[in-house]
C-alpha cells in the first residue's frame, strides 16, 4: 500500500482545499510549540533575577545567553505565522504564506532544540557539574536532532526513492 493509496477523501480535495488544510494543521502545530517555548523563553527571562544565578560561571553564562536568545527566535519563528496569517488574510498568498510557515517552523525547531540543548546543560551544570552537563545537554541535542530532523529527513529520502 502505498501513501497515495491511504490518503482517502484528501486526494479529492482541489489546491486550494489542499493548501487551506496544510495551511490550518501547520498553524495549529505551531501553536503547541509556540506555547512549550514561551514557558521556556519565560523561564529563562526570569533566571537572572534568581538569588543563585550570581554563582554561574562565564560557561553557563555563556549557555544562558545561548538559551535565551534561540528561544526568542524559536519564539519568533513559531508566531510569525501567524502573525503573517492575519495580515494577509484573504490575499491570495495562502500558498506562500504555508511555505513561509513551513520554513520559519523548522528554523524555530532548530532555535528550540539549540535552547533547550543550552537550558539543560545550564542547569545539569549547576548541580552535577561539567561532565554529567556535556553528556545530558548532547543527549538533548541528540535526541532532538534525531527526532526532529533526520528520522523525518531519511524518511522523506526514502519516500522519494520508492516512488
Amino acid at each position: 500500500m502505498t501513501v497515495s493509496d491511504m490518503a482517502g477523501p484528501e486526494s479529492e480535495e482541489s489546491h486550494k482545499e489542499r493548501v487551506d488544510r496544510e495551511l490550518g494543521e501547520l498553524l495549529q502545530g505551531l501553536r503547541v510549540a509556540a506555547t512549550g517555548v514561551q514557558v521556556l523563553f519565560a523561564f529563562l527571562l526570569t533566571l537572572p533575577f534568581s538569588t543563585g544565578f550570581g554563582k554561574v560561571d562565564q560557561a553557563g553564562r555563556w549557555l544562558f545567553y545561548v538559551a535565551m536568545l534561540s528561544a526568542a527566535v524559536a519564539s519568533i519563528c513559531f508566531i510569525t505565522p501567524a502573525t503573517q496569517h492575519r495580515i494577509l488574510f484573504r490575499s491570495s498568498l495562502k500558498e506562500l504564506m504555508l511555505h513561509r510557515a513551513n520554513e520559519l517552523a523548522v528554523v524555530g525547531g532548530i532555535a528550540l532544540a539549540i535552547s533547550m540543548t543550552c537550558s539543560t546543560g545550564l542547569v545539569v551544570e549547576a548541580f552535577l557539574g561539567v561532565l554529567p552537563a556535556a553528556l545530558l545537554a548532547g543527549g538533548v541535542a541528540g535526541l532532538s536532532g534525531w527526532l526532529w530532523f533526520i528520522q523525518p529527513l531519511l524518511s522523506k529520502h526514502r519516500g522519494t526513492r520508492e516512488r
